[in-house]
């Protein structure tokens, strides 16, 4: 490790390898590169913890945009991100995501947010309750008004497979990465100058990026900023089902989708199981190392709903369950991508409030274009940028789960 570098990146999971990779790829650059990563075992990143799925199913352009360049990428993988011989497969399973609408309200919704998938390309059909029940038998339709379901681009995935894959060709490329933690950052007017590890180690950079996760409000008040991120807990279960319903979808090779339910709860296929979750009842931000599941859920919210939508759902049992953390931006539960508006050498790559794998794709390319070039050459991310918590002005996407 040496003492000063081009571009220190505070975070080395999804995010921060991510941008490691694009910027370590794109040939414009020819800068230094430091990846600090507090625990490089992973365990209780949110990376590791996390559903891992993506979907086009968003009603805000940007976002449907980035999800299609993320599902694209993922496919791509294993020639993208091959190193040597190893060409890392993600294990994309193209179930797709299945929305369903019970209510006038969530009718409009479904529809509203189709109309600008599909002016997006976006592959999503509208279905009535008479065709959903066609598609997927399995379910009690009696209640919805329409469903909306992904019939390509969206599905799960490896989830630390996506990361490893970003951080192994971004050291191929040259970029370097430390186990160690950033525990104070200089400042000197409007840049940052340097990072302080708690190895005791002070390195100079030339750019700074916020890539730390739930942590994000941490790393950015190091450097005198406010960042409206904090850590809010999500709880998965996986269970076992006495009759599968697995394999009677007559659409899609017979796979199910990951469905979200009207009451909120979620439901997809993970191997000979089901992962299953909810919104919490209650929602406050948590201790950093708060990973105490929340079982009274399953029994409480999950189950009852998921028994009233599929008789297979009613002879269920957990086998599993772990709650992980989402980077969750207060303002509008969106991602935050950009220079701070006075520090100019400290960009935010945060908040993405749960969508962070499905995201990082397009983010990583993001920051990387404007560390090199000044400002972005692709999809254009002005919209999330930090200018919007300054003013207060949220960032609306309808389709948060």
């Amino acid at each position: 490790m040496k003492d000063s570098y081009d571009v220190v990146i505070v975070g080395g999971a999804v995010i921060g390898s991510a941008i490691a990779y694009f910027l370590t790829a794109n040939p414009d650059f020819t800068g230094s590169l430091l990846v600090v990563e507090r625990d490089p075992t992973y365990l209780t990143a949110a990376t590791s913890l996390s559903s891992s799925s993506i979907r086009t199913q968003f009603s805000n352009p940007i976002n449907v945009r980035i999800s299609q360049f993320g599902s694209q990428f993922i496919r791509d993988f294993p020639e993208v991100m091959a190193v040597g011989d190893d060409r890392p497969d993600l294990n994309f399973h193209p179930g797709g995501y299945l929305f369903l609408a019970a209510t006038e309200s969530q009718e409009r919704t479904l529809r509203e947010n189709h109309a600008v998938q599909v002016a997006c390309g976006a592959d999503v059909v509208l279905w009535d309750a008479d065709e959903l029940d066609r598609a997927f038998p399995h379910l009690r339709t009696g209640d919805i008004r329409v469903a909306s379901y992904g019939r390509s681009g969206e599905g799960w995935f490896n989830n630390t497979g996506l990361m490893q894959g970003f951080k192994a060709k971004a050291r191929g490329q040259g970029a370097e990465y430390v186990a160690d933690e950033v525990v104070a950052i200089g400042r000197d007017g409007g840049r940052v100058v340097s990072v302080t590890l708690k190895s005791g180690a002070i390195i100079e950079a030339g750019t700074v990026v916020n890539a730390s996760g739930p942590r994000a409000a941490l790393t950015a008040r190091m450097a005198g900023l406010d960042l409206p991120v904090e850590p809010r807990k999500r709880t998965s279960f996986v269970f076992d089902c006495a009759r599968s319903p697995e394999g009677t979808a007559t659409v899609n090779g017979g796979r199910l989708p990951l469905m979200i339910d009207p009451t909120g709860v979620f439901c997809r296929p993970e191997g000979r199981f089901f992962l299953a979750g909810c919104p919490p009842v209650e929602d406050p931000a948590v201790d950093w190392d708060d990973f105490e599941p929340r079982y009274e859920e399953f029994e409480e919210v999950i189950w009852p709903a998921l028994a009233e939508r599929s008789e297979a759902f009613e002879a269920i049992k957990v086998v599993n369950q772990w709650a992980g953390h989402y980077d969750f931006n207060t303002l509008d539960h969106n991602l935050i991508v950009g220079r701070d508006p006075v520090v100019a050498n400290f960009i935010y790559a945060n908040g993405y409030s749960g969508h962070g794998l499905q995201q990082s794709p397009a983010a990583g390319r993001g920051v990387s274009e404007l560390i090199v070039y000044g400002g972005y050459r692709t999809l254009d991310l002005s919209e999330v940028g930090y200018e919007r918590i300054v003013e207060n002005r949220p960032f609306l996407e309808k389709a948060v789960i």
